[in-house]
C-alpha cells in the first residue's frame, strides 16, 4: 500500500515539472517571435484642440421673456340699466375717442323728461304768481291794509315754490344725464377686443358690454431677476426682440417689489408708436452682466463629468520626443453660455485642450493635435 502511494506521488510530481518546463519553452518562443517581428507602436489619435486663454472676468448673458400689452384696457359698460337698442361696434373694429359704440332704449327716459318739463312749467307759473302776491302784500302791510300774518304766508309760499322749482330742475338735469349715459362712447382711441352682449339684451347697470384696448399705445412687461436689476436704468433705450423684428423701447420703470413665485421684478418698457405688433405678443430682452472671476471659456463638448459632480478636461502634454499625450485636469464650471462654459482650475494660458470626443480618449493616450 505504501509503495503504491509513493509511486503515484512520483508520477504526479514528474507531470507537474514537465508541464512547467513546456510552458516556459512556449513563452520563450512567443517572446522571441514578437521581438523578431518588430510591430510598430500605435499611431497617435487625431483630436481637435483649442488654446485656453485665461481672463479676469466674464460676462453672463440672460435672455428674458415677457408680454406686450396695451397701456389702456377698459371694460366698457353702461352706467344705467336699460334695453340695449343698438351695438354698432364689432370685435376688431378700430374706434376713435368719443365715437358712439352703442345705445339704450330711451323712450321711458324721454317720457319722464316730458313730465318733469311740464311740472317745471307749472311750478314756475305758480312761483311767479306767488312772488307777485308776496310783493303786493309787503307793500300793503306797510300801510296796515294787510296783516303781517297774511304777508308771511304769501312770502313763505313763494319760497316753498322756489324750492320746489329747484327740485324739479335737479330731477330734470338727472334725466338729461341719464339720457347722455344711454349712449355708450369710446373713452379713447383703440380697438374692440371683445363683445359680450347683443342688441335686445336687458342690461343691468355696469354689466360688461365691450372690452376696448388702446390701438397704438403699447408697453412690454418683462420679469427681471433681482441680481440683474442694477443693469437696467429707467429712461434708457433697450433693444427688444419680437416676432416681426427688433425695436428700441424706453425703460419706463422697474417695480421695487418681487414676485415671490418667480423672484423677479417687473420692468415696463414703452414702445414707439406705429410698430406692427399686437397686444399679447411675446417680447424678449437680453441682459448682460460682468462678473469678476479668473477663468476662461471652453466648449461644453470639452467637459467630462467626473465623480461627485466634478468636471474635467483633457490637456495636451507635449513629450520630449515631439509626440503628445493627454492629461486630465479638474475644473470648476462657473457659467454656461450657449455652447461654451466659463471654468476655472489649474489650466494656464496658452495650454491646448481637447475640444470634443473626450469620452473616447483616456488620460495618457498618444494624440495628434488638430486646430479646433
Amino acid at each position: 500500500m505504501n509503495k503504491s502511494f509513493t509511486s503515484s506521488y512520483r508520477t504526479l510530481a514528474l507531470s507537474i515539472v514537465a508541464a512547467a518546463l513546456l510552458t516556459t519553452v512556449l513563452t520563450s518562443i512567443i517572446s522571441l517571435r514578437a521581438v523578431s517581428t518588430g510591430q510598430p507602436a500605435p499611431h497617435p489619435l487625431p483630436v481637435s484642440v483649442f488654446t485656453y486663454a485665461e481672463q479676469s472676468s466674464y460676462t453672463t448673458t440672460l435672455r428674458l421673456s415677457g408680454l406686450l400689452q396695451a397701456k389702456a384696457r377698459a371694460q366698457v359698460a353702461f352706467e344705467i340699466p336699460g334695453l340695449l337698442l343698438d351695438l354698432e361696434a364689432q370685435e376688431g373694429d378700430p374706434v376713435a375717442a368719443g365715437s358712439v359704440l352703442g345705445r339704450l332704449d330711451t323712450r321711458q327716459l324721454q317720457a319722464q323728461k316730458a313730465i318733469a318739463t311740464a311740472e317745471l312749467n307749472s311750478v314756475d307759473a305758480e312761483l311767479q304768481l306767488a312772488t307777485l302776491r308776496s310783493e303786493r302784500s309787503r307793500q300793503l302791510s306797510a300801510s296796515g291794509a294787510v296783516s303781517v300774518q297774511d304777508y308771511d304766508e304769501l312770502r313763505l309760499t313763494a319760497q316753498a315754490l322756489a324750492s320746489r322749482k329747484a327740485a324739479v330742475l335737479a330731477s330734470l338735469r338727472s334725466l338729461e344725464i341719464d339720457l347722455e349715459k344711454s349712449t355708450l362712447k369710446a373713452p379713447y382711441t383703440g380697438v374692440v377686443a371683445a363683445r359680450y352682449v347683443d342688441p335686445g339684451t336687458v342690461l343691468q347697470a355696469g354689466q360688461l358690454v365691450l372690452q376696448l384696448v388702446s390701438a397704438n399705445d403699447l408697453e412690454a412687461r418683462i420679469g427681471v431677476p433681482a441680481a440683474h436689476m442694477s443693469q437696467l436704468t429707467p429712461g434708457q433705450p433697450y433693444a427688444l426682440q419680437f416676432r416681426t423684428g427688433e425695436f428700441d423701447a424706453t425703460l419706463r420703470a422697474v417695480r421695487r417689489d418681487l414676485d415671490v413665485r418667480t423672484g423677479t421684478a417687473l420692468a415696463v418698457f414703452d414702445l414707439p408708436s406705429g410698430v406692427n405688433l399686437l397686444d399679447g405678443d411675446i417680447a424678449r430682452l437680453t441682459v448682460e452682466r460682468s462678473i469678476a472671476s479668473t477663468g476662461g471659456w471652453v466648449p461644453i463638448s470639452a467637459l467630462l463629468e467626473g465623480e461627485r459632480g466634478a468636471w474635467t478636461v483633457l490637456r495636451i502634454d507635449p513629450q520630449p520626443d515631439g509626440t503628445a499625450v493627454t492629461l486630465r485636469e479638474a475644473v470648476e464650471v462657473l457659467s454656461i453660455d450657449g455652447a461654451r462654459a466659463y471654468v476655472k482650475g489649474s489650466l494656464q494660458t496658452g495650454q491646448r485642450v481637447v475640444a470634443d470626443g473626450i469620452h473616447r480618449i483616456a488620460a495618457g493616450t498618444p494624440v495628434q493635435p488638430l486646430e479646433y
